[in-house]
């Protein structure tokens, strides 16, 4: 696979039909994350409100060779009594699925968290069925730590999932920058 350019960025106006598609076509969404419609006027309240990023969560667009191909998220969450970590996940559209963008996308995220924030643990999750993410999430560099059972309900049933996570003190994580 040739080396794609992928970088992230901050939303702009012009990428909330790009985001709107994640509200409205279940196919956008893709078998994994569709979890029935939602207020497609909630990215453009949000992007209106504070650009999509905050002090507890933030979103960032993918750009693939060019074009818009999905986005990064995170948003902060307990993992302990009084401790908190990162919580992320990746979301593209499915022309671009399959192209090499998920994980270094992902990469570029960890780097930007650990370079502007004071978070040590960024975790991600995704369904056992999900192969792909499962690989992204690995060539990403984040470790696997097991199975989570029925942690996902959607298509009327629960679901498992794989937790992964990336330390900041994790081989290969400490000198990067974004």
């Amino acid at each position: 696979m040739s080396q794609k350019s992928v970088e992230l960025r901050p939303v702009r106006e012009s990428d909330l039909p790009v985001l709107e598609r994640f509200s409205t076509e279940p196919e956008t969404v893709g078998e994994y994350q569709w979890q029935g419609w939602e207020d497609p006027g909630r990215w453009r309240r949000q992007w209106q409100e504070n650009g999509m990023l905050g002090p507890k969560s933030g979103l960032l667009m993918i750009q693939g060779d060019g074009e818009p191909a999905g986005f990064v998220s995170w948003r902060e969450v307990v993992c302990w009594r009084g401790s908190f970590c990162w919580n992320t996940g990746i979301s593209l559209i499915p022309e671009t699925r399959g192209r090499g963008y998920g994980a270094p996308a992902m990469r570029q995220l960890v780097r930007y968290l650990f370079a502007n924030t004071q978070m040590v643990r960024i975790e991600a999750a995704t369904e056992v069925a999900n192969v792909p993410a499962q690989r992204v999430l690995e060539r990403a560099g984040f470790s696997r730590e097991g199975v989570l059972r029925s942690v996902a309900f959607r298509s009327g049933q629960w679901w498992d999932g794989i937790g992964y996570s990336v330390l900041r003190g994790d081989e290969g994580w400490q000198s990067d920058t974004y």
